[in-house]
């Protein structure tokens, strides 16, 4: 069969090693499969199946220094997931049967207890009985605390499957934002990464939900999928009609080749082993001296990083071997610039020399402070209708007196103009048209302060360089919001200080422990982010596409509303549906169409005024080399499709969840509620950047962005710590 696109040349620095054990592990796997039911009668395999895709190899490969036990065990849980895939593909995708598909899957998690003294049912099929035996033989070997993460990594990798199941009932093909979330859950390399820390190491429960090791699983997982994609795009777009498939995303989205996708599939591909590489030199070692991890710590997180290179290499090896994919031509033609031998297909040395240095350094070149002109504005997509409260005039003057009260007025950052100019009571009236006076003044008072706080970081501490400052100021900020109620242990410095603790204490005043530490969460997550972006600009480095979307939802201080929205729909809505995908489809959808709203409007206040790295448009324009009127037409079309997205989870995918979820009329009726709380957000939020003054071109040329005249910013000395 003629192959749909010439496979690219792949970024892999690291070749891949293949265990000793490699025949131990087959033959093992072979009876385990065969004892669990999963050949010759399963209708699914038989053994001549199980042979050619070689698990064993892959496992071998993937994980190339443990013992043969342990390679044992790891190949039984790929013969299991693989199987699982098959015989779900097989029984549900084909026929299709979502409800028996729904079924099968809500049993599975009965087989994974944390606490190995809890009963589980008798099996029923071969999914069934592979999962129970895998359990039991693996978990006692690790701590609860990776029991849980890897529980949680296994149910997204089976309940996802719905997703894919209800697309292809639709014939929908997702969004490039929305596939890569999903394939991250669906495709499994998360569950992978955890069964990288049981053949290398454990993670540290103090730094396992960090950013720097999050973001070493995400990068290792959207490679592992983006590979996956270009070396299966035949079997499943062409003979399973599978709609889960990067290049066919891409083909849908710009409407491009097959071919001009696949090799924009391998570009992302490139740049997140770049992001991989740049977080565990950077971001790794930092967080361990913050957290203070002893030495044995360090090592086992170093020890897993190095598993996660270990597995793309051999992850990539084994591709190329197994008869389960087109691989036809993934080696290069020249012989004389590859090295020869077992585990150097990737290692392409003058390929790799002469791509790598260009690919790393595009994201280090740009030259700020470039005059780009007046933001253009396209035609935005917005289905709803803004709605204003009527307690707008009042809340503006009681605004500007809190933020003098508070010090923000008198720190050089903003003064009453600038204020006046950014109109946040406007952006409040139309995000909570219902408002009471008090709510409204609270909500404008935390805009105000967010916003501030945006400016005050990069104006403050990127023009003195200084990142520990950064640093020190995000923790004191942390420190002022207290989770048991006690006062804040923080004698406040500064207006930033002031206004959080007066914030926090008029938020949290009849919340619960646990409802204020989310809210903290929330919070802390914008202020991080605020020091990801310091860090970048300190750089000069455009990020990498994916990891800046991700941080921008935190930049834009998108958990905090979030967090706010949800509390204001009381416990009607049980946390589990919160935390269900559509859910999180609906939010993270709604979060990015508004953030990508600001990156539009503020273009040039960003690119011209401020030398702004963190912008959409050009994150695009750096990534595919392309000018400002294209970069913003993708940025468009992807706002376009966040919105669909949006509105097709309300109409199709939020009826099914308050099924699945048996919801009560109350339930359902909070629902309601929080999806036009998301309306009235997303329609005020563009209504806001329309009408107000702090992106258009005439204030801007009026007020260029820095320090207020004859008054000296502020910041925290090095010596002043938490009282």
């Amino acid at each position: 069969m003629t192959q749909p696109f010439e496979l690219p040349h792949f970024y892999m620095p690291h070749p891949a090693r293949l265990n000793q054990h490699v025949e131990q592990a087959r033959a093992h796997s072979t009876q385990w499969a065969r004892d669990m039911g999963m050949l010759e009668g399963s209708g699914i395999w038989d053994q001549a199946d199980l042979e050619a895709h070689d698990y064993g190899l892959l496992c071998a490969y993937t994980h190339p220094d443990c013992d043969g036990p342990a390679l044992s065990l790891i190949t039984d849980w790929y013969v299991w997931v693989f199987f699982f895939d098959d015989h779900f593909l097989d029984m549900f995708k084909r026929t299709p049967d979502r409800a028996a598909g729904k079924a099968h899957l809500d049993r599975l998690p009965l087989f994974m207890p944390l606490d190995l003294s809890s009963a589980v049912p008798e099996p029923q099929n071969p999914v069934e009985a592979g999962l129970k035996d895998l359990w039991a033989r693996t978990v006692p070997a690790m701590s609860e605390d990776w029991r849980r993460r890897f529980a949680v990594a296994t149910e997204h990798l089976l309940n996802e499957s719905m997703w894919e199941l209800s697309n292809i009932n639709e014939g929908r093909i997702a969004n490039p934002v929305e596939y890569i979330e999903m394939r991250r859950k669906v495709g499994g390399a998360p569950w992978s990464a955890g069964l990288v820390e049981y053949a290398t190491a454990e993670v540290p429960a103090a730094v396992a939900g960090s950013r720097p090791l999050r973001v070493l699983m995400e990068t290792f997982s959207d490679a592992v999928h983006l590979r996956n994609d270009l070396f299966s795009y035949q079997r499943e777009v062409e003979d399973e009609g599978e709609n889960s498939n990067g290049v066919l995303v891409l083909e849908k989205f710009f409407g491009c080749t097959t071919q001009q996708a696949a090799d924009t599939v391998n570009d992302i591909l490139t740049s997140r082993l770049h992001q991989f590489e740049h977080t565990a030199f950077t971001e790794v070692p930092a967080i361990a001296l913050e957290k203070g991890l002893t030495p044995g710590d360090v090592l086992a997180v170093a020890a897993y990083t190095k598993g996660l290179q270990d597995w793309q290499s051999g992850g990539h090896e084994w591709h190329m071997r197994s008869s389960r994919y087109m691989n036809k031509g993934a080696r290069s033609d020249a012989p004389w610039q590859r090295l020869t031998g077992p585990g150097t297909s990737a290692a392409d040395v003058g390929a790799l020399l002469a791509s790598a240095a260009a690919e790393r350094l595009r994201a280090y070149t740009h030259v700020p402070f470039q005059k780009v002109g007046p933001s253009l504005l396209p035609d935005f997509h917005m289905p709803f209708q803004v709605e204003l409260s009527p307690h707008l005039e009042a809340c503006r003057p009681r605004l500007t007196a809190w933020m003098h009260q508070m010090g923000m007025l008198e720190e050089g950052v903003w003064d009453e103009d600038k204020l006046a100019a950014y109109d946040l009571p406007l952006c409040s009236a139309g995000l909570d048209p219902d408002a009471t006076p008090e709510a409204l003044d609270l909500s404008a008072h935390w805009l105000a302060w967010g916003t501030y706080g945006d400016d005050y970081y990069p104006l403050v501490f990127g023009a003195r360089r200084d990142l520990a400052a950064a640093r020190l100021t995000t923790a004191r900020l942390s420190a002022c919001m207290p989770v048991d109620g006690e006062d804040a242990p923080v004698v406040p410095v500064n207006g930033m200080e002031r206004g959080l603790i007066d914030l926090w204490a008029r938020t949290t005043a009849g919340m619960t422990p646990d409802q204020r530490r989310t809210l903290r969460d929330a919070v802390d997550a914008m202020t991080e982010s605020w020091v990801w972006e310091l860090s970048n600009q300190l750089l000069n480095r455009v990020p990498d596409p994916v990891d800046y979307l991700e941080m921008r939802r935190a930049t834009f201080g998108s958990d905090l509303t979030l967090s706010l929205c949800r509390m204001g729909q009381g416990p009607a809505i049980p946390p589990e549906v919160y935390r269900s995908g559509p859910v999180r489809a609906l939010e993270n959808a709604a979060v990015d169409y508004a953030c990508l709203t600001n990156d539009v409007f503020s273009y040039q206040k960003e690119i011209e005024y401020e030398g702004e790295l963190h912008n959409a448009i050009l994150v695009v324009q750096n990534f595919f080399g392309c000018d400002y009127p294209t970069g913003l037409g993708i940025v468009h079309d992807l706002m376009t499709q966040r919105m669909e997205q949006f509105e097709h989870v309300i109409a199709h995918e939020l009826p099914v969840l308050y099924d699945d979820f048996d919801l009560s009329a109350e339930a359902r009726a909070a629902m309601g509620h929080y999806v036009a709380d998301l309306q009235n957000w997303l329609a005020g939020i563009l209504h806001w950047h329309r009408e107000v003054d702090r992106y258009k071109s005439e204030f801007l040329s009026r007020r260029t962005h820095g320090f207020l005249p004859d008054l000296a910013p502020t910041a925290p000395a090095p010596g002043l710590m938490i009282s």
